[in-house]
């Protein structure tokens, strides 16, 4: 199996003055392509500092982060940005679409970024918006869609330029419960369908029996690292009724 992603040692430490906060403390994670991992724990454990590691926000104080084999550990900011582009799709609570561009054009702007041609750029969004039954809101506001409607515009962004990662931070955090069970779904079948490698980061027991596996986070540390069990029992149980 393919390593997309590792995290040895990493400490990320604050300097707050007469105080520093050791946010995360010798981190060690292993992701494979194919993988769908939930990364939980409590306020607080140092999970939105982890994320910022894997979606090369930031850059740890000591450890090494390597994505698809690059050392992303000391690099500048222009090469973070350039790797964030190609390599991590990510889809926020608070879906961040610009209010002022339309669902098509949300979903190009990445591609943007990475010089796409125009013409490619309109065909790959309206694919991807189709995929997520979004054809017949293309050129709707985001404020013209339901909240789980923007999500699946996000989450059709995330996959615009291709990315080894999905990065999903609380992906249904500002949904109700049934869209939120549909957007999980989505992601799931982008995992077992396209082999799409997702990282979600999530206090909710709920999100996390949709994924393979389960990284908890506390004080800064990864206290377990395991299969999902539960995951197991839904893919048999399937294949048993399927059969």
């Amino acid at each position: 199996m393919k390593n997309v992603l590792s995290l040895s040692e990493v400490w990320k430490i604050y300097d707050l003055g007469e105080v520093k906060v050791n946010a995360l403390r010798g981190v060690n994670i292993e992701v494979n392509q194919g993988d769908f991992i939930a990364i939980k724990g409590p306020s607080g454990s140092g999970k939105s500092t982890m994320m910022n590691m894997i979606g090369c926000l930031d850059v740890p104080s000591k450890g090494t982060i390597k994505l698809s084999g690059i050392d992303i550990s000391t690099l500048e900011e222009s090469d973070l940005a350039q790797i964030r582009g190609k390599k991590i799709g990510f889809i926020f609570q608070k879906f961040n679409l610009i209010p002022t561009l339309t669902v098509l054009e949300n979903v190009m702007l990445p591609m943007m970024f990475q010089g796409v041609p125009k013409s490619k750029r309109i065909a790959k969004a309206k694919e991807l918006l189709a995929m997520v039954d979004l054809s017949n809101r293309l050129n709707h506001l985001p404020n013209e869609i339901s909240g789980g409607q923007q999500q699946r515009v996000a989450i059709a962004r995330a996959l615009s330029n291709d990315p080894e990662i999905i990065l999903a931070d609380e992906p249904t955090g500002n949904l109700d419960s049934k869209m939120g069970v549909v957007v999980m779904e989505f992601l799931e079948r982008l995992n077992k369908e396209f082999g799409k490698t997702i990282i979600m980061v999530t206090h909710d027991d709920n999100l996390s029996k949709f994924a393979k596996k389960i990284a908890v986070l506390k004080d800064g540390q990864i206290v377990d690292f395991r299969i999902n069990e539960n995951q197991i029992s839904i893919l048999n149980n399937n294949n048993n009724n399927n059969n």
